[in-house]
């Protein structure tokens, strides 16, 4: 295990998003906790997790199940990857364990079962969401929204870019870490008030992936890193 690395929680942790960003960060030599409303659930998630880097042949890793507040207290960065019906009350939950942390926002405003169509907040998007109810202790980071959790499964890289969009630039940074350690390319895009194009870029993909029958993502053209 490498030293000096942070701790990350999965909040809402046992889908297939945030079992496919445990996966990648657990490989990286990140100390993960997969965290869920009960620690039944993520022991399960924790202990398949577990398994499967044992199939893979990663001898040593590091992966804790809680509950999600315990989660957001252990954790030094958190991710929430909870479906958008469940955002704002698990985020009301973990308000004060999150306190002067970074959190990493995944969640998508979709509204079944029009999901291929935008449909947008009154407050513009998740992510503004999620900064208001934490407030200004937390930052709020914006990502991962255009990246299909069956791609994070797949054990081989993925040629897909991430927008990182949060109100702090070192905050954003410290993502595009984590972003560039689950094997993809991560930009700062700006504000958290600019994740609003991001979500809704994913009601697009959404049409796309049905349309054309695969798993699009995007990719910035025109850059040479």
């Amino acid at each position: 295990m490498s030293e000096g690395k942070a701790v990350v929680a999965i909040l809402g942790g046992t889908g297939g998003l945030g079992t496919g960003l445990a996966r990648r960060w657990a490989e990286a030599g990140y100390q993960i906790i997969i965290g869920s409303r009960t620690q039944e659930k993520a022991e399960i998630a924790a202990q398949a997790l577990r398994e499967l880097m044992q199939e893979r042949g990663v001898a040593e890793v590091s992966v804790a199940a809680m509950d999600n507040v315990a989660a957001a207290t252990a954790a030094d960065i958190a991710a929430l990857t909870v479906p958008f019906a469940h955002h704002a009350d698990t985020l009301r939950s973990v308000k004060a364990a999150l306190q002067g942390k970074i959190l990493i926002d995944v969640t998508v405003p979709l509204v079944p079962p029009k999901v291929a169509r935008v449909q947008l907040p009154e407050e513009g998007s998740a992510g503004q969401i999620a900064q208001n109810i934490l407030g200004e202790g937390v930052n709020v980071v914006s990502a991962f929204q255009n990246v299909a959790a069956v791609h994070l499964q797949e054990g081989q890289g993925m040629d897909c870019d991430v927008l990182v969009c949060g109100d702090n630039k070192e905050a954003r940074a410290k993502v595009i870490e984590l972003v560039e350690a689950a094997g993809l390319r991560g930009f700062h895009a700006g504000s958290i008030a600019n994740a609003a194009a991001v979500e809704a870029m994913t009601s697009l993909l959404i049409f796309i992936n049905k349309q054309y029958k695969c798993h699009a993502g995007i990719k910035l053209t025109g850059l040479d890193h």
